[in-house]
């Protein structure tokens, strides 16, 4: 396999990572490791175990398991989820903006 830069941001994520955004299988991985598709690295974070793998090898992967359009509504579910969380903040933000301008108008008609 061809030698890539495991610093470049970006270029890595965890298992646990890719279990979560690629709906893959932790066997999924391991089988992968096994037949050597994915280069790892074993990483350790609070003394906790993990797999560093190449995002773009992951991608590859999912694309063999399950087709080259499964990769792309992945990646369309997650935006979406994304897009729809910071919706339900920026509607939590102007609630609350909403609410200081009623107290600051209050404030100023009692002023006057």
């Amino acid at each position: 396999m061809p030698q890539s830069n495991w610093t470049e941001k970006g270029a890595t994520l965890s298992d646990k990572s890719a279990i979560k955004q690629f709906n893959l299988t932790q066997e999924e991985i391991y089988a992968a490791v096994r037949e050597e598709k994915l280069q790892y690295r074993e990483c350790h974070i609070h003394g906790n175990p993990y797999l560093r793998l190449f995002t773009d090898e992951v991608e590859k992967l999912v694309a063999e398991l399950h087709g080259p359009n499964y990769l792309s509504q992945q990646k369309l579910q997650t935006e979406l989820k994304s897009v729809k969380s910071q919706i339900r903040s920026m509607k939590s933000k102007i609630k609350t903006l909403e609410k200081r301008k009623a107290e600051l108008l209050i404030e100023l008609a009692v002023e006057s």
